[in-house]
């Protein structure tokens, strides 16, 4: 019986992560961690088609952990945004398999054949 809550409770919790999905808005944009530059930064591959050197901004930097092939949410900067941004959200793996249902990464998947 105890098996059977804790499942319960895992899906519970699932449920009300992918609730919590965060969507792009404005100039925010959907990207996929390339590679790790040290310190806080990192080239990210955005999916409006322009790579961009990212870094955690301080008040997220001991919350959010970032790997190489992490999908994450970029804020470009208004100064020079094509080259640079902030990384404002990451997800995790139920809620980017929820935005790839959703069709939110059919540009990432185009994007890993190359």
């Amino acid at each position: 019986m105890g098996l059977k809550k804790q499942i319960e409770e895992q899906r519970e919790e699932l449920q009300q992560e992918i609730r919590k999905t965060r969507l792009p808005r404005g100039a925010q944009a959907l990207g996929i961690v390339e590679q790790r530059l040290g310190g806080t930064r990192m080239r990210v591959r955005c999916l409006d088609g322009k790579p961009r050197i990212c870094r955690v901004p301080g008040r997220l930097k001991r919350r959010l952990w970032i790997r190489e092939g992490d999908t994450v949410l970029v804020e470009p900067w208004e100064l020079s945004g094509n080259e640079k941004g902030d990384i404002v959200f990451k997800y995790s793996k139920a809620q980017v398999q929820w935005l790839k249902q959703n069709g939110h990464l059919k540009e990432a998947e185009e994007f890993e054949s190359f």
